[in-house]
């Protein structure tokens, strides 16, 4: 029994690895069938149907209020298949399960804090999901503007040329561009299509883009020419994009293990004298003194994050 502390951090941290690994299977494993579903569909091997959508009268009287038209516009842009309604029931229970876990490993006034801290993490995972799905997207513009040059070159029109590299490209890019050709479809200009496609996926790459073939559609040149140019450049940016992630990698796992050896202390004080977490915070000093801590901590992380930030 001496050695329950170090016996407790050792399984929390294993829970905690094989967790991360049961979410990074999940995932991949959700991602090949939906591109199985997705190619067998355009085979006409199989009908796709929607899944049936769940809290549904909660829904509708979600998107009456202004927080839940500002959630469906963010849910809209990260590509994720959940309705407001769902999203929120998601979060409350996210909530609720963090508080109750967080309490009985710490003490209350930690889980209050951990729920929190959730409320604002609901929020970040949408602009997680939307920045993720962005550098998606650029990854395969070299591979868009290459299409797209060969198309014009053959002698299609930019309107066909866009609508073959929505069916040839994978998601996110084949799902961004058929929306693009459908808004063409039904009278819209090239100008507000690409222009609307820039301001859901926001990167100067993308900018860079949709400039050339506005331009080109109004006053003509070379676009081909430009195209290759563009496809080369864009080349060279997303290896430096790949170079520059991998050598800030240590420091973006520095951020996150400084809070986490200090979560670990106080497991490990806990452990070592039961009760004392709760005698802790049962007094205001306490307390603040641990929301003191935690935004400090919170502060060293973002301030780490914003210093390794580099815009290529």
């Amino acid at each position: 029994m001496d050695n329950l502390p170090l016996l407790t951090i050792g399984i929390t941290l294993l829970t905690c690895v094989l967790a991360v690994i049961g979410v990074h299977v999940y995932s991949s494993g959700k991602a090949q069938r939906e591109a199985l579903v997705e190619r067998m569909s355009h085979t006409g091997q199989i009908t796709v149907v929607g899944r049936r959508r769940r809290f549904r009268g909660l829904d509708r009287r979600l998107r009456t209020t202004g927080i839940g038209k500002r959630i469906e516009r963010k849910i809209a842009v990260t590509g994720l298949d959940l309705t407001p309604g769902e999203y929120v029931v998601y979060v409350v229970a996210g909530l609720l399960g963090l508080y109750f876990l967080v309490g009985a490993i710490f003490a209350s006034f930690f889980g209050v804090l951990a729920a929190l801290a959730g409320l604002w993490g609901g929020n970040a995972f949408l602009n997680w999901q939307r920045v993720k799905r962005t550098e998606a997207f650029i990854n395969q513009l070299p591979e868009l503007t290459r299409v797209l040059a060969n198309a014009t070159q053959a002698g299609l029109a930019m309107r066909t040329a866009l609508v073959m590299a929505s069916e040839e490209l994978d998601d996110p890019a084949g799902e961004e561009l058929r929306k693009v050709a459908d808004q063409l479809a039904v009278g819209h200009t090239l100008d507000d299509a690409l222009g609307e496609l820039a301001d859901r996926l926001p990167s100067r790459e993308l900018v860079v883009l949709v400039t050339t073939l506005v331009l080109s559609s109004r006053a003509g040149g070379q676009v081909v020419t430009s195209l290759r140019n563009l496809t080369e450049t864009l080349e060279e940016r997303k290896e430096t994009r790949r170079e520059v992630k991998t050598v800030l990698s240590q420091i973006q796992v520095t951020a996150l293990a400084v809070p986490m050896i200090g979560l670990g202390f106080l497991l490990l004080i806990n452990n070592m004298t039961p009760g004392a977490l709760d005698k802790m915070t049962g007094a205001t000093v306490g307390q603040v003194g641990t929301i003191v801590a935690f935004a400090l901590y919170a502060v060293g992380y973002l301030a780490i994050r914003r210093m390794s930030r580099i815009q290529v």
